[in-house]
């Protein structure tokens, strides 16, 4: 085999978070009164954008989380040999943007390096001067003659291109159906399912000049290193969905099962459920993340030897960091559903339940659990946006994902110094917050439309 297939820890819960997610799925649709919040979701216009750019965010995360050893040596030799390097399908596709790195800072599609060295001429001479980049735009002439005529023409082939995709893909959807296509794109259908085409068609048209432009110039520039930054950010998409959805698949059973039992059952098992979150609730969250990320860093310095690879290192570091974070933010969900708990349990379904003798737990699993999920589901989607911006600060400070793992969080503090150069660097730190903000921006959305959808008190 040309490659030979690696599941890291957080591989595996990705995995598991898709066949729960398909499940759920599954299951909602067999029942017309969970389908129904869906189908106001599916209405909104506002929602209907933001799940394009949600999904466009989770392709780009699958991609990077399919992790394999690429073969190396000779291809046709009888004994197989893979590298120790850890890599992704990511990797394979972007291609050029992981492996053309330049010598240290360059500007977003710039043809020189950032700062002036000392460049000996052919004669012998030396001189002042900005070098040439090594990589970005060395199709151009040494005067860089063209220059904006050639990136502008590289952005409306990449632009058309990825537009000549999003009408096939629309084609195959609407099944070659020339009628469908017309009242899908004109906006005559039930739900409106055109605003998610046009915003598909835009943001690949500008996906696709930005990827055309990169394979040419470094779009978003280089960092200190010499690497894209265009690159970094695509690759630090993965750490702020692991960070935001694998926190959640941490933080949920505890906080639902505490949750319930202490508003069923009150008494002493209330009180001591209380006391828990509450001791928890007193100790600073950053004081914590802080010690258990140390105490992480000794272990893993202690035994080097236990991992293959710097990757699988990272990773570990990842998935602690999920954890910590999971069990320190379960406490508000828990206390809400602690209230939703009481007020259920002396309803009279409830009431009647245990007059007949119903146990305990198959109350809670069939008349408790299914009447709080509305409110678990907007906690999570709520959640997720916060737990993306807690990756970024965790990181500023150097508590969050290991150094080598790429996240918005670890740009933003590699850019920080960087502020204060004359003149400044700064294209990191806006590529970080560009990209963290649209996917914060299109989660809250889709986050306001769905409490909105599942709240009884706003339903028509």
């Amino acid at each position: 085999m040309p490659f030979q297939p690696v599941i890291l820890w957080t591989d595996a819960l990705v995995y598991l978070l898709l066949v729960l997610a398909a499940g759920m799925l599954w299951y909602t649709r067999g029942h017309e009164h969970l389908m129904q919040p869906w189908r106001r979701v599916a209405g909104s216009r506002t929602a209907q954008a933001a799940l394009v750019v949600l999904s466009s965010y989770l392709v780009i995360g699958l991609l990077d989380t399919l992790h394999f050893h690429p073969r190396t040596g000779d291809r046709e030799a009888a004994d197989v040999v893979y590298s120790t390097e850890v890599s992704s399908l990511f990797d394979v596709i972007a291609g050029p943007l992981r492996t053309q790195r330049e010598k240290t800072y360059s500007a977003p599609f710039a043809i020189h390096l950032f700062s002036k060295e000392t460049i000996e001429k052919a004669d012998g001479t030396t001189v002042r001067d900005y070098p040439r980049l090594a990589y970005g735009g060395a199709h151009l002439d040494a005067h860089g003659t063209g220059r904006l005529a050639d990136i502008l023409g590289k952005a409306l082939a990449g632009a058309v291109k990825w537009a000549l995709a999003w009408s096939l893909l629309l084609v195959l959807l609407c099944r070659f159906s020339r009628a469908r296509i017309l009242r899908l794109l004109g906006g005559r259908m039930r739900n409106p399912w055109h605003v998610a085409a046009w915003s598909a068609l835009l943001l690949m048209g500008v996906f696709g000049a930005l990827w055309e432009m990169a394979g040419y110039y470094h779009v978003l520039g280089t960092d200190k290193v010499g690497e894209d930054v265009f690159f970094q950010s695509l690759k630090s998409i993965r750490t702020g969905l692991i960070i935001g959805t694998l926190t959640t698949l941490v933080m949920l059973p505890a906080a639902i099962l505490l949750g319930i039992m202490a508003g069923y059952f009150r008494g002493w098992v209330d009180d001591l459920i209380q006391y828990l979150y509450t001791t928890l609730n007193s100790i600073p969250g950053v004081l914590l993340i802080a010690a258990a990320v140390l105490m992480m860093q000794i272990y893993m310095s202690n035994h080097a030897d236990d991992f293959n690879s710097l990757t699988e290192r990272a990773d570990l570091r990842l998935l602690f960091l999920c954890l910590i974070l999971g069990v320190t933010s379960w406490t508000s969900l828990c206390r809400l559903l602690r209230g939703e708990a009481l007020k259920l349990r002396d309803l009279e379904y409830v009431q009647a339940a245990r007059a007949f003798g119903v146990g305990h737990f198959r109350i809670l699993l069939r008349h408790v659990l299914p009447n709080v999920m509305h409110i678990v589901l907007i906690a999570v989607v709520l959640d997720f946006s916060g737990l993306v911006l807690a990756e970024a600060v965790l990181s500023y400070i150097s508590i969050g994902v290991d150094p080598a793992t790429n996240s918005w969080g670890n740009m933003i503090n590699g850019a920080r110094l960087e502020l204060a150069r004359e003149p400044v660097v700064w294209w990191s730190l806006l590529a970080a917050f560009g990209f963290m903000f649209t996917l914060v921006l299109a989660a809250n959305l889709v986050s306001d439309v769905v409490r909105d959808a599942l709240d009884p008190r706003l339903r028509q």
